[in-house]
């Protein structure tokens, strides 16, 4: 089999990597090309920083056409329309397409927004799932800051990410004390989560008790088992629910400045397709990473299917975290680079967690193995140490990025970042 032709759709944290790590493993045997909306890549776990200042988005980015011609990867900008899997094809925005041989299903997210009346950007709340959303909710803290009011953070019924959530919650708090006008800023998170730290992964280590401490000692008040129902210009409107789902107690929230996190769904290119994503647009997988029914499809991040980790009174979505993509990347690389030797692919993602959560004057880290309980390794702790670490993190990616280096990072987090060598990631 040479001279085939593999196209990865999606450049973020996993398509980019992806990109890398699979032309290396075909090199000489395969065509790589990227398809992706625009030619930047962001990197998204920065936003919280951005959105209060920290960072400005040109920090965070990396134009990526010049990488991947260094690396001998073909790039278009132009973004996809619709997959077409029985034609191996995807349609392109602008009308044209392109064919492949093997598909790597890599889009992240569409954000759902649209789900709840007056929610999000385009709305009356504010959003750190892109970077330019994040510049504009820093206009907006500016406003803050200029007429303190209270503020709403945390996530929306559905969501599948929290730790972002907690960070800008506890970012919001630093910031604002440093520029003493904490005590004229009430806060309050809201979430569909049972309980604080349960991060859509029932917990890992002790997050529950350290996530409620952090946010007494910063006088964050919590609303858990909580769903949003609408937001008006300044007023949040959500429902406490039961256990059994009931509602317990409506809230019509004020504030000055808000961000909850969406529900995430598939976006529009591969939604609807039969055998290939659920009716809410997630890719179907196997324990390859491979499609069931269009085998010559592979998917990995934000964007495939992965069941809750166990039932709860409002929809609680698992995250799809750094060191679990990395796994799948680096499992279909080497997938691919069997079938194109002949073989049946073997090689499985280890779905492993490895965060780091960061709180702008400390934070907190948490190691999963596997992610999703129950586990063989379930550890966490918190620290200054873990906002340095943070930062390491944000510079020795975008390294990696920048160089279109396809080593795998995320162990290296772990074994020289986080400096906890006892803990084994085979």
């Amino acid at each position: 089999m040479s001279d085939s032709h593999v196209v990865v759709l999606g450049a973020g944290l996993g398509g980019t990597i992806a990109a890398y790590e699979i032309r290396d493993a075909l090199k000489g045997k395969a065509r790589v090309t990227v398809v992706n909306k625009g030619e930047d890549y962001w990197f998204v776990p920065s936003n919280p920083w951005v959105a209060v200042g920290w960072r400005e988005p040109e920090a965070i980015r990396v134009h990526l056409p010049p990488v991947m011609q260094k690396r001998g990867i073909a790039y278009s900008s132009v973004g996809a329309a619709k997959v077409h899997p029985t034609e191996n094809r995807v349609e392109l925005l602008d009308g044209s397409a392109i064919d492949y041989d093997y598909l790597v299903i890599a889009t992240g997210p569409d954000l759902a927004y649209d789900e709840i009346p007056g929610f999000g950007p385009d709305g009356h709340t504010q959003s750190i799932c892109h970077t330019d959303h994040a510049a504009a909710a820093h206009a907006k803290f500016e406003e803050l800051c200029a007429n303190p009011r209270p503020i709403v953070v945390g996530a929306a019924q559905g969501a599948s990410c929290y730790g972002p959530a907690y960070e800008m919650a506890m970012v919001l708090d630093t910031e604002l004390k440093r520029r003493k006008i904490r005590d004229k800023v009430p806060m309050t998170f809201v979430t569909p989560e049972p309980y604080i730290g349960h991060l859509g992964l029932d917990g890992v280590g002790d997050t529950k008790s350290t996530l409620e401490s952090e946010m007494r000692e910063r006088h964050i008040k919590w609303l858990t088992n909580t769903r949003v129902t609408s937001v008006e210009d300044g007023v949040l409107h959500a429902e406490e629910v039961n256990d059994d789902g009931s509602v317990k107690k409506a809230h019509d929230l004020d504030f000055g400045w808000a961000m909850l996190l969406p529900a995430f769904r598939g976006v529009s290119a591969v939604q609807g397709i039969d055998g290939l994503s659920n009716p809410r647009g997630f890719i179907l997988t196997d324990k390859h990473q491979r499609n069931p029914t269009y085998r010559n499809i592979f998917a990995l991040g934000v964007c495939i299917a992965i069941p809750p980790t166990g039932p709860t009174p409002l929809p609680v979505g698992v995250p799809k975290t750094g060191f679990m993509i990395e796994s799948m990347v680096t499992a279909i690389a080497h997938n691919l680079k069997q079938i194109h030797a002949g073989e049946e692919p073997t090689h499985e993602a280890t779905w492993n967690a490895i965060c780091l959560a960061d709180f702008g004057d400390g934070g907190v880290a948490f190691v999963a193995k596997p992610q999703i309980p129950p586990r063989n390794t379930n550890w966490s702790a918190s620290g200054k140490w873990v906002h340095l670490a943070k930062i390491g993190f944000e510079k020795y990616f975008l390294r990696k990025v920048r160089k279109g280096e396809s080593e795998p990072f995320y162990e290296k987090l772990a074994l020289h970042v986080l400096g906890i060598k006892k803990l084994r990631f085979d």
